[in-house]
């Protein structure tokens, strides 16, 4: 399949930044129905029993439990899609290992899926090296400029496009929230991934704010699940007074292990999504919860 979504259909002339970022999200929207429809139309014109055919690429899951893909099938369900019926979906992952993630991308490609979906940047910058044919929409994506998956929220351009979560542009934001809930915050430990692109962009973005709040960040940088214990009991040791953690598909997986951490170091936490066990002891007598999403600041 060529690109189904050429520059015309995701252009939008508003220069307000909100509108923008809303646009790319309905775009994204509109990209999975429209490729859907034109597959169901081209099957009933040509082979009815065509099924049509999605590529999703996980980062840390190909479970059918991962983050994202239960909604996603209701989601379907709802559009008339049922799994097995007039739909099939690849799921496919790297794993955890973010270096095997071309190889997979080209394995969904070699597949001659209809549609590609992943909801990572990483995986997303794997799907548009590994095709320019297939559309994309990516999901949960912090800045997919600055990633350079896009060429602009207004025009996407080329075979992809999706949804912004705007993580990064939310990182000061969520420091502001851990300063103003704890006025003497001095010191937060920032949990992230250094080889993923999206956590990498979080971490660039919340320097500035930091400095203007007069807090000092602590990098956790932790590139796989058995590291996390190394990293809080060092973070611990710094004297963090509160924990970040950085939207990406490594912490979403870990969530319990990274909620259970700080818990048990009696750290306050700002998470980025609400799927995160959101418990974190300040002390033996109260407990208290931070945490905010993308979604409520759109």
């Amino acid at each position: 399949m060529t690109q189904i979504f050429p520059a015309n259909l995701l252009s939008f002339r508003s220069d307000n930044p909100k509108s923008k970022i809303e646009n790319l999200k309905w775009v994204g929207l509109l990209a999975i129905v429209v490729t859907l429809a034109m597959c169901g139309a081209v099957a009933q014109a040509q082979q009815p029993e065509k099924v049509a055919k999605i590529g999703w690429l996980g980062v840390s899951s190909a479970s059918r439990q991962a983050p994202g893909t239960e909604l996603f099938g209701r989601e379907l369900r709802e559009l008339g899609y049922v799994e097995g019926k007039n739909i099939a979906i690849e799921y496919r992952s790297a794993e955890g290992k973010l270096d095997r993630l071309p190889a997979v991308a080209d394995e969904l490609v070699r597949l001659k899926v209809d549609v590609l979906l992943t909801s990572s940047t990483s995986g997303a910058l794997a799907l548009k090296n590994a095709t320019r044919t297939i559309p994309i929409v990516f999901l949960g994506v912090g800045d997919p400029v600055a990633a350079g998956l896009i060429d602009s929220l207004a025009r996407p351009g080329g075979n992809i496009t999706g949804f912004t979560d705007i993580s990064a542009a939310l990182a000061g934001k969520r420091l502001e929230l851990l300063k103003e809930t704890i006025p003497k915050l001095s010191r937060v430990g920032v949990l992230w991934n250094p080889r993923d692109p999206g956590p990498a962009q979080q971490w660039k973005e919340s320097q500035v704010p930091a400095r203007e709040l007069g807090l000092q960040l602590h990098s956790m940088e932790v590139s796989s699940a058995d590291k996390y214990q190394d990293a809080f009991k060092d973070a611990t040791k710094a004297r963090i007074g509160a924990l970040a953690v950085t939207e990406s598909p490594l912490t979403v997986s870990n969530r319990k292990q990274i909620a259970d951490l700080a818990m048990k170091n009696r750290l306050p936490a700002m998470y980025t999504r609400r799927e995160f066990e959101m418990r974190t002891t300040l002390n033996s007598s109260m407990s208290f919860v931070i945490g905010m999403s993308a979604r409520a600041h759109n």
